[in-house]
Formats: structure tokens, C-alpha cells, sequence
């Protein structure tokens, strides 16, 4: 079977707004933005990492490196529907992100054999060397939902707004529905903004404006330091 996979290199950069932020930034973006064909998504997200989450302990140490693997879908999905994995890479600033679609039976199986067998290429390679290093179980579901919007004039610019982040260590399956418990308050926004170059003048302008400033923010990471590693204090506490 051939590949079917996409390379994403690119600039991203977090933000997190208040609603009243997000509402006055909507209004003066809309003149350059447009919501695009998906409009308001949610978004599932199955994090692998090894039995004592060393990727995610890593990655929370700021290193100029960093690299992750998620299994995602949008939706629910059933065994038999499509689903991306992606293998996403963080070094000093620049984002890499290797992806391919297959089945969720496929991915989960491959995972679990420690090597994609129905695709082939230089993705599915990179993959399955991730894979060979590291002894990868699933860890974390996480969802969110999403407005994604993509520029009018500048189509390579794309800003994202997640609402509702939660996430969940049981049910570690993208067919266990999308709740878990709130990582942030309710009317937190995540914002991020992907860009191939320089952000247009416009949004710098924008951004200044709203007194919003770019924050470094995981959601893996926020959960696995705020819930997993505080409830690990917990039981040593007890102990």
C-alpha cells in the first residue's frame, strides 16, 4: 500500500486569552480570516508515551528538542474510520509534523507492534524509528474543541482557538466518547497561530492592540504537571 502522509514545517506560537480577549480579537481579525470548511470541530487526541511518561518529562524541561506521538481524530471515530498519527517535532521554535492517515484499527495495532506494516515511505520510516527507541504505551486522552480559521489573503496563515481542553487516564481509546475533567477555567481560550514565515504586519498590530502575548503552553504537558504529577505527590503523601 502506498503512503499517504503530509510534512508540516512551520512556525507556532500559543496564546492564552480570556473570552473577553478572544470575542475583541474575532471582531478585528475577520476583515484577513475566515473560519474554513470544518467551522467548530472537536478534536480527540490519544498521547503515547513510555510507562513513566519520560517523553512528556522531557518536554515540560523546555529542551530545545522535543518530540511526541499522538494518535487523533475528529469525532468520535469507530474501529473501521480514518484517523491521523502523527509524530510531531519542536526544535528551537520550528515545528515539524509528520502524519499519515490509516485506519484506527491499523494505527492502534501498529502501535501495540511497535512498527506500521500497511503503509510504507519516508514518513511511515520516521514513524517506525520513533517507535523501534521507544517502549510506547497509551498515557493521556485528551479533547478539545476547535475553531480553526485559515487567511484570506495569506492561506498559509492559520489561527486556532481550542475550548473546553479536558483529558482522562482510563478509557484510553478513541472510541471511549470525549469527556474528561477540565484542565483550564471555563472561559480560558487557547489560541495559536501557524505560520510558514514572518506573522503579517496586521496581526502584530492586532495582537499588541489586545495587550495578548504569546505564552509557552502544552495541553499534554499542563495535565501530566497539574494532575498526574500532583496526584503522584498525593499518593507518596499518604504513604
Amino acid at each position: 500500500m502506498g503512503q499517504v502522509g503530509t510534512v508540516f514545517k512551520r512556525y507556532e506560537k500559543k496564546f492564552r486569552l480570556s473570552r473577553d480577549q478572544y470575542d475583541l480579537f474575532r471582531k478585528r481579525i475577520k476583515e484577513h480570516m475566515a473560519v474554513d470548511q470544518y467551522g467548530l470541530s472537536t478534536i480527540c487526541n490519544i498521547y503515547y508515551d513510555t510507562r513513566d511518561f519520560e517523553l512528556i518529562r522531557k518536554s515540560v524541561e523546555s529542551p530545545a528538542f522535543k518530540e511526541k506521538l499522538r494518535l487523533r481524530s475528529y469525532g468520535v471515530p469507530g474501529e473501521e474510520d480514518m484517523v491521523f498519527l502523527e509524530l510531531k517535532k519542536k526544535y528551537r521554535g520550528i515545528v515539524y509534523k509528520r502524519r499519515i492517515v490509516l485506519s484506527l484499527e491499523e494505527a492502534v495495532e501498529g502501535i501495540e507492534n511497535g512498527k506500521i506494516e500497511s503503509q510504507e515511505g519516508q514518513i511511515v520510516r520516521e514513524i517506525n524509528y520513533f517507535l523501534a527507541r521507544n517502549q510506547l504505551m497509551p498515557k493521556v486522552y485528551l479533547a478539545y474543541d476547535r475553531i480553526a480559521m485559515q487567511g484570506i489573503e495569506q492561506p498559509d496563515l492559520r489561527v486556532t482557538f481550542d475550548f473546553d481542553i479536558r483529558a482522562r487516564q482510563d478509557r484510553l481509546a478513541l472510541t471511549q466518547g470525549d469527556g474528561g475533567e477540565n484542565i483550564l477555567h471555563d472561559d480560558d481560550v487557547i489560541m495559536e497561530i501557524k505560520v510558514k514565515d514572518a506573522f503579517p504586519l496586521w496581526m502584530v498590530r492586532t495582537l499588541e492592540e489586545g495587550s495578548i502575548f504569546p505564552t509557552s503552553f502544552s495541553k499534554y504537558g499542563t495535565y501530566f504537571k497539574e494532575r498526574i504529577l500532583e496526584r503522584e505527590r498525593e499518593k507518596r503523601n499518604v504513604s
